[in-house]
């Protein structure tokens, strides 16, 4: 699970290469596809949105937003 210091935003990068985002009390806002090169990823939403992140010391920059993961 990769959060944002306030925990607003939630990704969950689930099996299959699969991801859910979750924003406040939305649970489920976003879902779709993803995929790992190396230290990047690329998402796809099933609305047809698509963005990208880069992984950095355990750290995801993602559309501006900085996610860490919980432990």
């Amino acid at each position: 699970m990769w959060v944002t210091r306030d925990g607003y935003i939630r990704h969950e990068l689930l099996p299959h290469d699969r991801y859910d985002e979750a924003r406040g009390q939305r649970h489920s806002a976003y879902q779709g596809r993803y995929r790992v090169t190396g230290n990047h990823i690329d998402y796809w939403d099933d609305t047809g949105f698509t963005a990208d992140g880069e992984f950095r010391d355990d750290v995801l920059y993602h559309a501006g937003m900085i996610l860490y993961r919980e432990r």
